[in-house]
């Protein structure tokens, strides 16, 4: 078949098969899935593939699901496409999920459900009409992408497949952008420790709050190097025990970010001089690196990004090219092509008003599907 007679084929299979689209979306946003127990989400996701026909699905020990399609063992040059699992909240009870005036509302609905879904729709496409890839697929429902997740689930396919990736979509985001450079972050958590003591009868101890304090008041006097785009922030802090208690305790989250290789290493240096600074005051200080993503390696994804932006201008919806923090930078770092965008137009991402714009994933599907065309033998 030429290719013009098999993208009729594939328009017509997504509207055949829409509304199975469009009721898994909304099956699958009310299961809770908190990075690091994404186990619910990942028997939902087993189970469905193999009602769409999938065989060889299973789920390894980072709780990704994986459907290899056409894969053999000994078979490199594999394409991987992948849609996250796990959401920003901690909820482990069924999460709120709601249509209403063409849109579909839940916390995680866009990122990453709806598109996680598209992931599993393009595996069900590719079998039902036969698709041959010019080489393997991995479809794949990946654990970890949010936050203190640390992108286990893509750092695991990543060491699992080792030399047998070529390049990776990760299916995340909304339809106006393809994200082709890595941000990178490093994630601390820092613990203050003091004799503390009776705010009245201790007056004079020294107050782990103070010093909190003192060292957020050093990390933000900081001016970002001139390096990439650099930036830091203080998130959480936590720590006393009373009014009337000077505190033994603070702790605080801290993390700073660059999409420039040197940009993070000038921050290591500056977060390691500051913290080696308060240790010298006769306070405990200890810190926990919470997550470390890196940044890109030497590797140019022009290639795919060309890709996902000529199928989305043939379907009226130019893309821009940034930056951000998502599975890709695993493969980046490690010099291996990615791109990363999405199948929705939506609003609130990591809020839980977050809602997704249910027409707009019409052409959002037909632009995944264009893109994985190029993957199959035409």
């Amino acid at each position: 078949m030429k290719r013009h007679d098999i993208e009729q084929s594939v328009l017509k299979y997504l509207e055949q098969n829409r509304n199975r689209f469009l009721s898994s979306i909304a099956e699958l946003a009310q299961i809770p899935a908190p990075s690091n127990h994404e186990e619910l989400r990942a028997e939902w996701c087993k189970k469905h593939l193999q009602s769409l026909g999938a065989e060889g699905v299973y789920i390894d020990d980072a709780l990704n699901v994986i459907f290899p399609y056409h894969v053999s063992e000994s078979d490199t040059d594999l394409c991987a496409v992948l849609g996250h699992t796990d959401v920003v909240f901690p909820d482990t009870t069924p999460l709120p999920f709601r249509e209403e005036n063409g849109c579909f509302y839940a916390p995680g609905i866009g990122d990453d459900t709806t598109n996680a879904v598209a992931v599993m729709e393009m595996a069900a496409m590719a079998i039902s009409l036969n698709l041959k890839p010019k080489n393997g697929i991995l479809f794949v429902l990946n654990s970890g992408e949010e936050g203190l997740g640390n992108l286990k689930g893509v750092r695991q396919l990543m060491k699992d497949y080792q030399g047998r990736i070529s390049h990776l979509y990760a299916i995340d985001g909304g339809l106006d952008t393809v994200v082709t450079d890595a941000v990178g972050s490093k994630r601390w958590r820092i613990t203050i420790q003091t004799e503390g003591g009776h705010s009245f009868g201790s007056f004079g101890n020294r107050n782990a709050i103070y010093y909190a304090a003192k060292l957020i008041d050093t990390f933000y006097s900081l001016k970002v190097p001139n390096l990439g785009i650099t930036t830091y922030n203080v998130g959480k802090i936590e720590g006393g025990t009373s009014v009337n208690t000077i505190a033994q305790n603070c702790t605080l989250l801290y993390e700073y970010r660059s999409n420039s290789r040197e940009g993070l290493e000038y921050m290591d240096r500056f977060f390691q001089s500051v913290i080696a600074s308060f240790q010298t005051f006769g306070i405990k200080v200890t810190t926990e690196l919470l997550g470390d993503r890196p940044c890109r390696g030497e590797v140019d994804p022009s290639a795919l990004a060309k890709i996902v932006m000529d199928s989305s201008e043939k379907y009226g919806l130019p893309r821009v090219e940034e930056c951000g923090s998502t599975d890709c930078n695993i493969p980046l770092s490690m010099g291996i092509p990615a791109v990363c965008f999405g199948v929705y137009d939506g609003h609130g991402a990591h809020t839980r008003e977050e809602w997704v714009d249910i027409e707009s994933t019409r052409t959002g599907m037909k632009i995944l599907a264009d893109v994985l065309l190029n993957e199959m033998q035409l």
